[in-house]
This record gives structure tokens, sequence and C-alpha cells, in this order.
């Protein structure tokens, strides 16, 4: 059974609830719900940027043991994994939800048998991965999901290009925010997720963040209760950028910002139409990013998984 927890959204009432949805669902039409600010009329079932209209899109939900530490405690993550993406990532390893659409459409009501659901699995949180463009959505199913007896906290799971007035939405509500934070060149970021202003947003978004939840907290099992856990995929050549992001969140967020390096990367999707791209990282760059980031003063590491090193 998952630890008793009382997550900050118990401390809004029915009205404050109501009040986030409908400041919300407004965003959609049209839509600026994130940074793209496409402008689709989504509340009449056009599709944004994101491929996405006026309902969600989850393609699976389970309770997942392979997140990071803090996130999996005895129970497992509870994730829900939303279809489509604000970012057009060339090697994203689940290219066939992020890219491609596999899911169902699901209302408000069914979001919210999911979140129970997992809850009732024993999960310590509800983890609701590519959140992005479907907040409104997520809002909507929160109360429905309280009345029933929802008690978890929530964890936004995030490639990072996400909206400061749609993240203001979720002040007070959202827990445990992880987001990516997967370049620090907007030129690279254009050539490998097609957008331009990605590092100004990403940064800016970040720091909201960390001013709404701080650094990450954690239990004395060691599960994550609140605060700020940031994920940075290396990426061979240096692509990802690993010396000025670290140096940023050391400098401009917090030295105890809770990190993981990520290992894992691997070519997949369209990868193979870049060069550097085409190999995992090795041993040597994995080292050499957890060598600078201690040198520009980070210190809590998620424990790597070295399962994708070649070399």
């Amino acid at each position: 059974m998952a630890r008793e927890f009382k997550p900050s959204y118990l401390g809004l009432s029915k009205a404050e609830l109501a009040d986030r949805v409908e400041g919300a669902m407004p965003l959609l039409s049209p839509c600026i719900v994130c940074p793209r600010e496409c402008r689709a009329d989504r509340l009449a079932g056009k599709a944004g940027v994101c491929k996405t209209g006026k309902d969600a899109v989850v393609s699976s939900f389970n309770a997942h043991f392979g997140e990071e530490a803090p996130l999996v405690g005895r129970g497992g993550s509870g994730t829900i994994f939303f279809t489509h993406c604000n970012l057009r990532c060339i090697f994203c390893q689940n290219f066939e939800i992020s890219q491609l659409g596999e899911g169902e459409s699901v209302a408000p009501e069914k979001i919210a048998s999911v979140m129970l659901y997992l809850q009732r699995v024993g999960c310590e949180n509800i983890n609701l991965v590519s959140p992005t463009h479907v907040v409104p959505q997520i809002l909507s199913a929160l109360p429905k999901a309280v009345e029933r007896g929802l008690r978890l906290p929530l964890v936004y799971n995030t490639g990072g290009y996400d909206s400061i007035a749609t993240l203001k939405l979720l002040d007070g509500i959202v827990d445990i925010y992880m987001p990516d934070m997967k370049y620090a060149s907007n030129a690279t970021a254009k050539r490998l997720s097609g957008v331009d202003d990605y590092v100004e947003r990403n940064r800016a978004a970040v720091l909201e963040m960390h001013r709404q939840v701080g650094d990450l907290q954690m239990d004395e099992d060691g599960v994550a209760t609140r605060g700020l856990l940031v994920r940075h995929l290396l990426l061979p050549e240096g692509l990802a950028g690993t010396d000025e992001t670290t140096r940023f969140l050391a400098r401009e967020v917090s030295k105890d910002t809770y990190i993981n390096l990520m290992d894992q990367y691997r070519p997949c999707y369209k990868a193979d139409t870049i060069g550097a791209l085409t190999r995992g990282i090795t041993r040597r760059e994995y080292d050499e990013a957890v060598e600078t980031a201690t040198r520009n003063g980070l210190w809590r590491f998620d424990s790597p998984s070295k399962r994708f090193l070649l070399f």
C-alpha cells in the first residue's frame, strides 16, 4: 500500500479547484496552452500543433518501476502516458506515442478513473507523462478524482517547453515537477526538436517550477513528496549542453537541485538523419558529464543505470 500523504491540491477548496478549471479551459480556444500558441480552436475539435483537440489522448497507464528512485518507492510511479507532444524530437524513444499518435481519446471522467485505479493498486504518485498540451483536460479531471478520494501527489513529467501562464494554474496543485532540460542551444533545439526558443522558455519554466515547489523533498523512505527533479538526457558529442545547463541550475535555481543525468540515449525514430546521433553515449562522456555537473556545484544525482553505454 502507498504511504499516507496529503498532496497540495487537498488544501484547495472545491471552489478554488473549479476556478482553476475555469481559468484553464479558455486557453484551448484559441489554443495558447504551450509556448507555440498555435491558436487552434481545440474546444471545437480542431487539432493544434500537438495534434490534440478537445479531449486528451492516453496511450497507457501503469505502475512504473523504471522511473527515478524517489518516484518509485515500494508501489511504483503511477504513470499516465498522454499521446502527442508539443515538441518534435527526432530521437524520441517514445515516438510511437509522441509522434505517431498511439492512444485513445478520453474524457475527464476517464482520466479521473485512471488516477483512482493507480491509487488502488498502491502507486506512490500520479505521474503525468507529457502533460504540457493537455493541462486543461487534466485540471478538469482532478476535481472529479478528488471527490472520489484521490490523495496521491501529482508529478508533472514534461519535455520542458511550457508556458508560464499555464504553469501558474498548477501552483498549489502539482507537488513534484520533473522537467527535461534538453538543450543549452536554441540552434540545436531547432534542429533536433523543432522549436527555436527552447532555452529561454525552458529555463523560465524551471525557475517557475522551483518557485512553486522548491528543492526535492523526500520522506524517511526516500520517496519524493514535493519539489523539483530535473532530467537531462545526455547526447553524443555534447549536443545536450551539459556544462551550460548544470551551471544554470547551480547558479540560478539551486545547488541542491536533484538531477538525473540520463545515460540511456539510443538512436530512435529519425536519429539516423543526424550523424552525431547514430550512437549511444560513451562511458567517458557520461563520466565527464558527472564531473562537469559536480564542478558547477550540483551534488544530488539520481543513480545511473549505465545500461546503454557502449564503451
